[in-house]
């Protein structure tokens, strides 16, 4: 509270100084006030406090989550239990009501914020608000309230987009802004849910301040192994140097909240420091709601997976900033090989945006989507020169949730072999240059794949004698196929499927 009459002090008295006339600082003042309530007014409606459980106790129900899809986490209705299970006694009617997150008692064991984003009734928050959830309850302004399913989630964005499962009529998405226009100084307003202080009535808190920086990284805990290695890269895009840094006030409960312009508008996605340090702190970051962020807002909103681009570069740890990044090392199979890249070559540019260290390799090759090329300004010991690479498919750690999958192929689901070749202990030895086909991801339990004894992490080379090098090769071949499908897998190895 101090610090906020402190800012409104020293906002007003600025406001007074260039006042030309007695009376006109107060008329400035109350032009202030009344755009800081304008814009809370447009954004307040679209602003959602997310309450999230993990109880296990969801499971005796069978109303939990499978490991298959964890993104379907149902609701929760006393009055179907009831009906399926017998109403029991007392005890039992009591933890069913401790379970039930629409219940007006419900105390959330945790808590975050969240964003309209569609009136359909989907709703932005960050990834680990809404990680290892069981359920999931939404609540907004106007008594609008629902259970929800993790339409698709993203752990190395930090970013998960909810579909409500009954969503109240008159949701209106929050208008995006465009974060890559702020500046340092410009003000700006929270309006989150600190504490779950609105998990009653949904009415969410309001703060203001400035941005008080931009593409700052988030708490640096990567390994040194983790900072120099693109394979070891377990963190999100942010500890990388993406975020909006503001003084505004983030208390735990604020990520997945909006940061919002004088008109209203999103520009970043609040995170609490509490959140990631895991104590009390004033301030915080957001991701930034810019043209990068959005693509990615757009794959999930889809459902779909975000597929990140990948290089295949080792960099020495020891690099001071300068002009130019020296290569360590070139993994084997990767992109960057392919291309001739090769070990301490200086990647100069990439795409014409100059890197200076580490990190702007990994962030900008690894904000590109996977399949995309990459233009790579090159020096060594022959000259300058630009090589095009096409990016191979990053391996994002944890668990990626898509509710939108392609269609399973005699039970196979397939993904791009660099996933693969990415974690796998130990490599087979070939050519670094002869590695291709798609690697198998998931092989379902009774169909013709598992009666075939085909097996998570098998490369698939051919489909029916075609080379198919993506998974879009892959099922654009398999759906030709009118009668039995024939796989060819490396080290060669014919499989037929009926």
């Amino acid at each position: 509270m101090f610090r906020g009459s402190v800012l409104t002090c020293l906002a007003l008295a600025g406001l007074c100084a260039v006042a030309p006339a007695r009376g006109d600082g107060r008329k400035d003042a109350l032009a202030l006030q009344e755009a800081l309530q304008s814009a809370i007014q447009e954004a307040e409606p679209a602003v959602a406090c997310v309450l999230v459980s993990r109880s296990e106790a969801y499971a005796k129900y069978r109303t939990s989550p499978v490991s298959d899809n964890p993104g379907k986490l149902d609701g929760f209705s006393l009055s179907l239990l009831d009906q399926h299970y017998g109403k029991g006694d007392k005890a039992e009617t009591d933890r069913r009501k401790k379970l039930d997150m629409a219940q007006p008692r419900y105390i959330p064991e945790s808590y975050g914020s969240g964003v309209v984003i569609d009136g359909s009734g989907l709703i932005l928050t960050n990834y680990h608000v809404v990680r290892d959830a069981a359920k999931i309850f939404v609540r907004l302004t106007g008594d609008k309230e629902s259970y929800a399913d993790i339409h698709a989630a993203d752990p190395r964005s930090d970013l998960a987009v909810l579909r409500l499962l009954t969503p109240p009529n008159g949701l209106t998405a929050i208008k995006l802004g465009d974060a890559s226009k702020v500046r340092k100084g410009q003000m700006a307003l929270s309006i989150a849910n600190p504490f779950a202080a609105g998990f009653r009535d949904g009415s969410p808190s309001a703060s203001w301040g400035i941005i008080s920086n931009i593409r700052r990284r988030a708490p640096d805990t990567l390994t040194e192994q983790e900072r120099t290695n693109e394979l070891e890269r377990k963190k999100t895009l942010h500890h990388y140097g993406t975020l909006l840094q503001t003084d505004a006030r983030l208390n735990l409960g604020c990520s997945g909240g909006a940061l919002i312009d004088l008109k209203g508008e999103l520009i970043g996605l609040t995170t609490s420091l509490a959140a990631i340090s895991g104590s009390e702190t004033a301030g915080g970051f957001a991701v930034p709601i810019d043209a990068t962020m959005r693509r990615i807002i757009e794959v999930l909103k889809r459902g779909e997976e975000v597929e990140y681009g990948f290089l295949g570069v080792s960099l020495f740890d020891d690099h001071r900033r300068g002009k130019g990044v020296p290569v360590e090392r070139v993994t084997a199979w990767s992109p960057a090989y392919r291309a001739g890249l090769r070990d301490r070559d200086v990647i100069l540019s990439v795409n014409d945006t100059p890197v200076t260290e580490n990190d702007d390799i990994f962030l900008t090759v690894g904000t590109l989507p996977a399949g995309s090329e990459a233009r790579l300004e090159v020096r060594n010991r022959e000259g300058t020169r630009t090589i095009p690479v096409t990016l191979a498919k990053y391996y994002v750690p944890g668990t990626i949730i898509a509710s939108r999958k392609p269609a399973a192929v005699r039970g196979l689901r397939v993904d791009h072999v660099s996933v693969w070749y990415q974690t796998a202990p130990t490599l087979p030895d070939m050519p670094q240059n002869s590695l291709s086909g798609v690697v198998i991801r998931e092989v379902q339990s009774g169909s013709a794949a598992a009666t075939a004894l085909l097996k998570v992490n098998d490369v698939v080379t051919h489909v029916n004698g075609t080379a198919v090098n993506s998974p879009t090769d892959f099922y654009r071949e398999a759906q030709k196929a009118k009668g039995p499908l024939e796989l060819t897998l490396t080290p060669s190895r014919p499989v037929k499927l009926n």
